[in-house]
C-alpha cells in the first residue's frame, strides 16, 4: 500500500512539471532539491548578412540546492573566431518565494538573477546575456499549471557592460539597459495517461520572447515553436527554432535551430 502510494505520488508529481520544463525560458518551479542536472545546448544561427552560419554551444551545470533555490553554471564556446573557443561563462540563480499547489494545479512565482562575462566582440545593438555580452539581469516570473497546460510569463531588467579584451560597448551608454520580457506555453500531449515513470513525454511549446532598449526605444518580438521529449524522467531532448516576427535592432543573426540535450541525477549529494 506504501508503495503504491508513493508511486502516485511520483506520478502526479512528474504529470505536473513535464509540461513546464519549457526549452528558451525558465518557469518559477525549481529542480529537485539535491539534483544536479547536465545540458549541452546548440545553437545554429544563419547570419543575416553573410552566408555564414554561427554555432554556439554552452554547456551548463545545474544544482538543486534546496526545494526553493537552484544554481546553473554555463560555459561559452561559439565558431565566430574560426574555430570552436571558449569565450566567457554565466551564473544564473533562481528563488521560488511563492507557492501556491494543488493536485495537478498549481502557482507560482519567483525571482532570478544572472551575471555574464564574454570576451567576444560586441557585433549587434541586442543585448544577450547567453553567449553575447558581459553583463547582469534581474527578474521575476510566474507559472501557472493547470492539468496538463503550464503558462508562464517572466520580467526582467538587464544592464550590459564592456565585453574583455577592449571589445568595449559600441553603441553609447543609454543603450546599454534593457527589459526582457517572456510568455510560455506548455502543453502535455503524450502520454494520456501516466501508469509508470518510465513513458515517454512528448510536450509542445510556444514561447516570445521579447526585448525594449530603454535608451534607444528600440525592441525585438521573437516566436520560438518546440518540441520536447522526456525519457525515464531523467533524460530530455529539446528542439526548437526561433524566428523574428518585429525588430528595430541591428541584430546578426535572430533566426535559428536550438537543440538540447540534458541529463538529471537525483539525490547526486
Amino acid at each position: 500500500m506504501k508503495t503504491k502510494l508513493i508511486t502516485a505520488l511520483l506520478l502526479i508529481s512528474i504529470s505536473s512539471m513535464a509540461q513546464e520544463l519549457y526549452v528558451y525560458t525558465e518557469p518559477a518551479s525549481n529542480m529537485a532539491a539535491k539534483s544536479i542536472g547536465l545540458r549541452l545546448n546548440n545553437f545554429i544561427m544563419p547570419e543575416s548578412y553573410t552566408a555564414k552560419s554561427n554555432y554556439h554551444m554552452i554547456p551548463e551545470i545545474m544544482v538543486g540546492v534546496s526545494k526553493t533555490t537552484m544554481v546553473h553554471f554555463d560555459a561559452f564556446l561559439s565558431n565566430r573566431n574560426k574555430g570552436l573557443s571558449v569565450e566567457g561563462g554565466s551564473i544564473y540563480a533562481k528563488y521560488r518565494f511563492l507557492s501556491n499547489d494543488e493536485v495537478q494545479k498549481h502557482f507560482r512565482m519567483a525571482a532570478f538573477g544572472r551575471y555574464s562575462f564574454n570576451n567576444s566582440d560586441i557585433h549587434q545593438e541586442e543585448i544577450n546575456l547567453y553567449g553575447h555580452n558581459t553583463g547582469f539581469e534581474a527578474g521575476i516570473v510566474a507559472t501557472q499549471l493547470l492539468h496538463k497546460v503550464a503558462i508562464s510569463s517572466g520580467l526582467s531588467f538587464i544592464k550590459t557592460l564592456d565585453n574583455g579584451g577592449n571589445n568595449k560597448f559600441p553603441y553609447g551608454n543609454l543603450d546599454r539597459q534593457a527589459i526582457n520580457y517572456t510568455l510560455s506555453i506548455g502543453k502535455l500531449m503524450l502520454p494520456k495517461e501516466y501508469t509508470d515513470y518510465k513513458q515517454t513525454n512528448l510536450n509542445l511549446m510556444l514561447e516570445f520572447l521579447n526585448q525594449f532598449n530603454l535608451g534607444s526605444g528600440k525592441y525585438y518580438m521573437d516566436i520560438a515553436p518546440s518540441m520536447q521529449l522526456i525519457f525515464n524522467s531523467v533524460a530530455r531532448v529539446d528542439i526548437g527554432y526561433r524566428q523574428q516576427m518585429s525588430s528595430s535592432l541591428y541584430r546578426t543573426a535572430p533566426n535559428g535551430l536550438f537543440v538540447r540535450l540534458e541529463y538529471n541525477l537525483f539525490n547526486a549529494y
